[in-house]
């Protein structure tokens, strides 16, 4: 749990930090707001995109190659950053590189790991545990980044990621002591014994519950994508200093640590579907809140807090839902495979939020899109059946 906890303080830090390159990348470059956001928006994706794919790579093989791959990429992509000198090369190098190896080590392999080598009973803390460090990570890389872009520049900043990307190779190493080559032992039964991956994801794909949870993390991950993205925009927009985006995105880390923690500990009590839904809603009623409040450098820090308290709190139960319904033998991939669903909704949050600056001059049709996506989130979850699928489907039906 610590080993995965610290690999993602370092790999969502980097990630969830990224925002506030976008004005020097601009300035240096000369490159609109509009093509920036496009390369983030992309990122998103393959950030979700890789993450099946990886997985599936972990629960063959291990995740011992996937964390070194996946490090030595996001090392390259922050390092390669600083000589992108047109939109395409910047899509290249920050939305595909560095987005693939932030994506080779995250939620789906280092979730998908501690979960084959611990009891049931303590799996929904440790997902809300390992969540906690990427939170962490935010907490900690939004002002030091902000620190090295103001002290040393731009470029200081991504090079000083890239070594720390570096070290996550060491990290990664109490995760493959034991190679999960066979199901364990608790994985999920069927008559006819233990399913294959392709079983698993034909029983996934015709199971309601399992498609619910697709739905409400394409809303999250629009939100998380847009905000990391557009929120230093937000603060200019207000007339007020770089140093209000970097402090709330560290805040927002900060209170998840709180959230991600807290939603773990409830995973073992409460049933996880209703988890998700006040979650959602939370976000919904935040953000109107927000909306309707003065801005001020307070509002920001306050909305913070509250929007970070669900930031990735969603995590835990999401991840625990899906090993309750299918086991936890090919969680890195059916998890996985939700986390693509949730940054198909990252790109569009990225790249719609960059548009409507350029169309509209604020961010206002995106706030109101927010409120409206989060309610249905907090809907589509209540249909969600929370017991294990058990028998294979007929391969002719």
């Amino acid at each position: 749990m610590l080993a995965a906890s610290s690999i993602l303080l370092i790999t969502m830090g980097a990630r969830q930090s990224l925002g506030l390159f976008v004005s020097p990348l601009e300035e240096a470059t000369g490159m609109g707001i509009v093509a920036i956001s496009f390369a983030m928006a992309v990122g998103q994706f393959v950030w979700g995109a890789v993450q099946p794919i990886f997985g599936a790579v972990a629960d063959r093989f291990g995740p011992g190659r996937v964390l070194v791959a996946g490090a030595l990429m996001l090392a390259a992509g922050s390092a390669l950053t600083s000589i992108a000198s047109s939109e395409w090369l910047l899509v290249l190098i920050l939305g595909v590189l560095h987005a693939a190896g932030a994506g080779a080590g995250s939620f789906s392999i280092l979730i998908g790991a501690t979960a084959q080598r611990l009891p049931e009973e303590k799996r929904a803390f440790a997902s809300g545990f390992i969540n906690a460090g990427g939170s962490l990570g935010q907490f900690i890389f939004a002002p030091l980044n902000q620190f090295i872009i103001s002290t040393f520049g731009w470029v200081a900043a991504l090079y000083a990621m890239a070594v720390a990307a570096l070290a996550t190779i060491p990290l990664s190493r109490p995760l493959t002591a034991h190679r999960p080559g066979t199901p364990a032992g608790n994985a999920p039964g069927v008559v006819a014994g233990i399913p294959t991956l392709t079983d698993q994801l034909r029983i996934a794909a015709r199971d309601r519950s399992y498609w619910c949870l697709h739905a409400g993390f394409f809303t999250c991950g629009f939100h998380i994508a847009f905000l990391v993205t557009h929120l230093p925009g937000e603060v200019n927009l207000c007339s007020l200093p770089a140093s209000v985006a970097a402090g709330s995105l560290a805040i927002i880390g900060l209170a998840n640590i709180a959230g991600s923690l807290t939603a773990g500990a409830l995973g073992n009590t409460f049933r996880m579907k209703w988890l998700l839904f006040w979650i959602y809603f939370s976000r919904a009623a935040a953000i109107a809140i927000y909306l309707a409040a003065p801005k001020t450098a307070l509002t920001f820090y306050v909305f913070a807090a509250a929007l970070g308290f669900t930031w990735l709190a969603t995590v835990p139960p999401t991840a625990g839902l899906v090993g309750k319904l299918f086991g936890v033998r090919y969680l890195a991939t059916l998890f996985g495979l939700t986390l693509l669903s949730h940054q198909i909704g990252g790109f569009f949050g990225a790249w719609l939020g960059g548009i409507a600056l350029v169309r509209f001059g604020d961010f206002g049709w995106m706030w109101y899109a927010d409120i409206v996506l989060a309610l249905g989130a907090a809907l589509i979850n209540l249909p969600i059946r929370e017991r294990r699928v058990l028998r294979l489907a007929p391969q002719g039906a």
